[in-house]
Order: C-alpha cells, then structure tokens, then sequence
C-alpha cells in the first residue's frame, strides 16, 4: 500500500493545504470602523473657580539705585606702541647709512642722509 504521506515534501504540503482550508472557511471580510471623539484641553476633575489661586502681580520698587559713581577702565594689556613717524614712516637708504625722512616722497626716488663729516651720502627711498 502507497501512502500519500510517504516524503516530508508531501506532508508539508498536506499541511499547508489544511490550513489554507481552514483559514479559508475562518476568513470574512474586514469591517471598517470609524470613531468620532471631542476632546477638551483641560480636565474636569478640580477645574473651577477656587481651585486654582488668582494671579499676584507685585509692584515695583519705591526706590532704584542709582548708576555707579565712578567708572574704572579696564588695565591695559598691552602698553601702547610708539607713535607714527611723520611722513609716513619713509627711510632713505644710501649705502651703508639709513635715515627717516623728513617729508614724504615717491618711492624710489632720490634722497641723501649726512655721513660721518657731515658730507651727503645719496640713495633711494623706500
């Protein structure tokens, strides 16, 4: 005699036919359900007028103090550099003397600075 349930592939899809026929006989259509609600943002219970206390504003002061007398700046970091050259700073530089220049000119240009015997020592400017 053959059975049908000889190979474990033939049991298996007994039983998945089993219960696909069983869920089949179970299954119905779905129902749909809607719900409609109203919702108050505050809770009833406690709610009325002595539950909760009434709201104090305190006045303000009779008096301000006033501003600071005096005001004190703050210490220096860094002590202040030396102030501007005038002319803008130029240099004259005429071999191996270098002199400020009294008034600005064109960079480039000719310039002098006295040498040791008072002589003229001629360069260019910066």
């Amino acid at each position: 005699m053959i059975s049908l349930f000889h190979s474990p592939a033939r049991r298996f899809l007994a039983a998945l036919m089993l219960c696909a026929g069983v869920t089949g006989l179970l299954a119905s259509p779905a129902h749909a359900r809607v719900f409609v609600g109203v919702g108050v943002g505050v809770p009833f219970y406690g709610w009325g007028p002595g539950f909760y206390p009434a709201p104090f504003y305190y006045p303000p002061p009779v008096y301000y103090a006033p501003p600071p007398v005096f005001y004190t700046p703050p210490p220096q970091v860094f002590a202040p550099g030396p102030a501007s050259q005038p002319g803008g700073g130029q240099a004259c530089y005429a071999g191996p003397y270098v002199c400020p220049m009294d008034r600005p000119v064109a960079p480039g240009s000719s310039c002098y600075c006295l040498g040791n015997g008072g002589q003229r020592v001629w360069g260019r400017s910066n």
